[in-house]
């Protein structure tokens, strides 16, 4: 928190929680925003900002991010990603339980917790594994995760086969109001696939995963929420029968909500072509027609929450074979501007409509602080500039890791500046 209030004058303020789009003053102090409005005062030693032809939001979420640490420094830190969430516009992120140590006890969500708060960077909120040892057997004390600090559960990267195990999770984690995330995969139909089953896959000669493995999993999921009335989160949908499932499922009154990445928004199985492994991921990148499918998902609300699944990985991991070489690409640097370029820059996206997939609703899904600039909200605040051109450089992130399947792609639109709790934790040419 800084003592030192913030005064961002003359931005055009879009916050959809409050139905706010118009150029306002934003004061920030002691942490919190403190009033919002045209041609306020700047109180005397305040730091004034001038925002004009910029876009001040409330702060970027990401519910959905791989920090590696402990076990995977190589590959990021908490530290490391936190700076480089700040660099993209998040002012939080929620940590994945997928380490090494897994993140199953109250002293290892007290771990992530206390590194996250010591970067000084975006926020850091650990999500808790749903099994012990992520091995799909036993639940986790779930209400000692909870009081540790943990704001949802999920076996991320390992999909809960057990409907059983999946039926306890729901229920009680409905005690404790937060979410349960999967990963939708059914094992027994994609075991061992590297990559979408399809063409391209067989041109390759890779083994794939059928969209199948997904869409069967989704629906289990779906229909045990439904039983449970537990809040089931639906992790990097890919495909055109699980959005399909959602929306019927929404529309039944389900308690679901979903994310939309941005590779799955704009990559095919194309991108795979020449054994490429930064374009290696899981869920993979699927067809044309899953695409389109996603797309639609997203903006019409079924996909309600825009995610990263920042998933870092060390140089040398990722040039082995295709099939050796780990799932995941890094994100949390890139998505801002690949949304901004390519949905609200083409105008196939209102910009509050961005605003309320990565920053309004997934606070609300995960319980989170933030999400809205309202008076007395916590001072989490997105500066963007719609007209900044770039193009994308891996060498520059301050992830540690650089695979990403978007390098040199030009971009339009991007965080300028990140604020956490009332003080600049990132911005342009600092």
């Amino acid at each position: 928190m800084s003592k030192r209030p913030l005064f961002l004058k003359g931005g055009r303020v879009v916050d959809p929680s409050t139905g706010t789009d118009q150029i306002l003053d934003l004061l920030l102090s002691d942490g919190q925003v403190t009033a919002v409005g045209s041609e306020l005062d700047a109180p005397e030693g305040a730091r004034v900002v001038d925002c004009a032809g910029k876009v001040v939001t409330p702060g970027l979420i990401d519910v959905h991010v791989h920090l590696r640490q402990p076990g995977g420094e190589h590959k990021e830190t908490i530290a490391s990603g936190a700076r480089a969430a700040a660099a993209g516009g998040f002012t939080a992120v929620c940590a994945m339980p997928n380490t090494d140590p897994v993140i199953d006890s109250p002293a290892t969500v007290g771990f992530v917790a206390a590194a996250g708060r010591d970067a000084g960077s975006a926020r850091v909120y650990p999500v808790g594994a749903l099994s012990l040892g992520q091995k799909g057997e036993r639940l986790t004390e779930i209400g000692e995760l909870v009081e540790a600090g943990a704001v949802a559960i999920t076996d991320d990267g390992l999909p809960v086969m057990d409907s059983g195990l999946m039926r306890r999770a729901l229920e009680y984690a409905s005690g404790f109001d937060i979410p349960v995330a999967d990963h939708a995969e059914d094992l027994g139909l994609s075991r061992g696939g590297v990559m979408n089953e399809g063409v391209v896959s067989a041109r390759l000669g890779l083994r794939g995963k059928p969209n199948a493995s997904e869409d069967v999993h989704t629906l289990r999921d779906l229909l045990v929420a439904e039983l449970t009335g537990g809040h089931i989160h639906l992790q990097h949908v890919s495909t055109r029968a699980s959005v399909d499932a959602i929306r019927r499922a929404k529309a039944r009154g389900v308690r679901v909500t979903a994310e939309a990445t941005p590779h799955h928004l704009l990559l095919t199985e194309e991108a795979v072509d020449g054994y490429r492994t930064e374009a290696k991921m899981n869920p993979p990148l699927r067809a044309e027609e899953d695409r389109k499918a996603v797309i639609a998902g997203f903006l019409d609300g079924t996909l309600d929450i825009l995610a990263t699944d920042h998933a870092p990985h060390h140089y040398d991991e990722k040039e082995q074979a295709f099939d050796d070489a780990p799932f995941g690409i890094v994100g949390l640097e890139t998505a801002v501007g690949l949304i901004l370029t390519h949905f609200v820059g083409k105008g196939e996206m209102e910009l509050a409509t961005f605003v309320e997939r990565a920053s309004c609703q997934p606070a609300r899904a995960f319980r989170l602080p933030g999400g809205t600039l309202a008076k007395g909200s916590p001072a989490d605040v997105t500066v963007l500039d719609l007209e900044a051109t770039w193009t994308v450089d891996p060498r520059r992130f301050l992830s540690l890791s650089r695979n990403t399947p978007f390098t040199e792609w030009a971009l339009t639109g991007r965080a300028v500046m990140t604020v956490v709790g009332g003080r600049v934790v990132w911005e342009e040419g600092g």
